[in-house]
């Protein structure tokens, strides 16, 4: 008698009536399964898998059975067998920030297409937190572990994403590295990078062609990657347009709201001129609009604004506001992409950049007087 086949009635009951019942509240088992179909352990597996023939009959009462007692596949373990595609992981200091909220819905569209379940994780900016959820990852075997936004990047943070590198690749899996910039030449990692030296020269530049020669520049924190590569883009454009480039109109501070109100109060308040703002961000904006307003100057007619990322609200601002359209859905999507077609064996790129646009709308003029 094979496995797949029942004996008599009579030689099975006995052996029914003395197994114990399984307790409601565990979960099923494959064994359950077996005793339920009346088959081995061996044939419930081939069955589920797929990649050994049973017959008809066979495979109808197992799949009853694994109806009958909802059972759920143990999915670790196909994923350490290789049966089952790996998720995507997206780790990100802050969940909250609209650009990044982009980002994130860029990699589940792309990873949803290719059948992979995409994960969210947050750092809150700890970087032991971050080390923990590499390892996570790595060890729920992740196709990808997409480590998102601006960083510091010093010889400490050079070191760790090497580390996590070769710990990533060693279990078959990628880090991509969006919005930062490379790592050095070596490191099994991928990068998708969008141009924040380019868009800054940009928005700069859209204000001196205007007219403008003392632009107040609210710029992120000092030392993080894109805020470093805007502020460069920045002076690029005063150099370009001869305009001289003046100390004072050049801030640093977080991307909030509330960073951008403080700094151009604080600006307005010490005396220092200025005709045109550009904020390193469209939250910093929507606080240099505030304070603008509250000093009783018109925007655009007395100082006009531009800022960076090019948000849903920004086009619904009053007036509408003029910003540098960053593709961060595409910089998702081109990751999960990136790392994907390297999986399966397709020549990929190590680094991508994606370019930035300008979109014009109402919130610059020309200066008055």
């Amino acid at each position: 008698m094979t496995d797949e086949e029942e004996g008599p009635v009579g030689a099975q009951e006995p052996k029914r009536a003395k197994r114990k019942r399984r307790p409601a509240d565990r979960p099923s088992t494959i064994r359950d399964v077996a005793a339920k179909a009346g088959v081995s352990v061996a044939t419930v597996s081939r069955t589920l898998a797929g990649n050994y023939p049973v017959s008809a009959e066979t495979r109808e009462r197992v799949m009853a059975a694994v109806d009958s007692l909802h059972y759920v596949v143990n999915v670790h373990a196909k994923a350490l067998s290789g049966r089952v595609a790996g998720p995507i992981a997206l780790v990100l200091r802050d969940i909250t920030g609209p650009s990044l909220a982009h980002v994130a819905a860029g990699v589940e569209e792309e990873a949803g297409s290719r059948g992979r379940l995409s994960l969210v994780c947050s750092t809150k900016d700890d970087t032991k937190r971050e080390d923990d959820l590499v390892q996570l990852m790595r060890e729920q075997h992740a196709a990808a572990v997409l480590l998102v936004g601006g960083t510091v990047t010093d010889d400490a943070y050079h070191r760790r994403m090497a580390g996590y590198a070769k710990a990533l690749d060693s279990a078959g899996s990628r880090l991509v590295l969006c919005g930062r910039p490379p790592l050095p030449a070596g490191v099994p990692a991928t990068v998708v990078d969008y141009d924040n030296r380019g868009g800054a020269f940009q928005a700069t530049a859209h204000l001196l062609t205007a007219g403008h020669r003392r632009v107040l520049f609210l710029g992120g924190a000092p030392g993080f990657s894109s805020a470093e590569e805007r502020r460069l883009g920045y002076r690029d454009a005063l150099r370009a347009h001869g305009v001289p480039y003046v100390d004072e109109l050049d801030t640093s501070g977080d991307y909030t709201r509330a960073s951008g109100y403080l700094r151009t109060r604080e600006t307005l308040s010490a005396g220092v001129g200025f005709t045109a703002v550009f904020a390193g961000s469209d939250v910093v904006a929507l606080g240099a609009l505030a304070a603008l307003r509250e000093a009783g100057l018109s925007v655009p007619r007395e100082v006009s604004v531009v800022g960076f990322d090019d948000v849903p609200f920004a086009a619904d601002l009053t007036p509408a506001l003029t910003t540098v359209r960053v593709p961060y859905e595409e910089l998702g999507r081109t990751a999960v992409r990136l790392a994907l077609d390297r999986e399966v064996g397709f020549a990929s790129d190590n680094h991508v950049v994606l370019s930035t646009q300008l979109v014009i709308r109402d919130s610059v003029r020309p200066p008055a007087g």
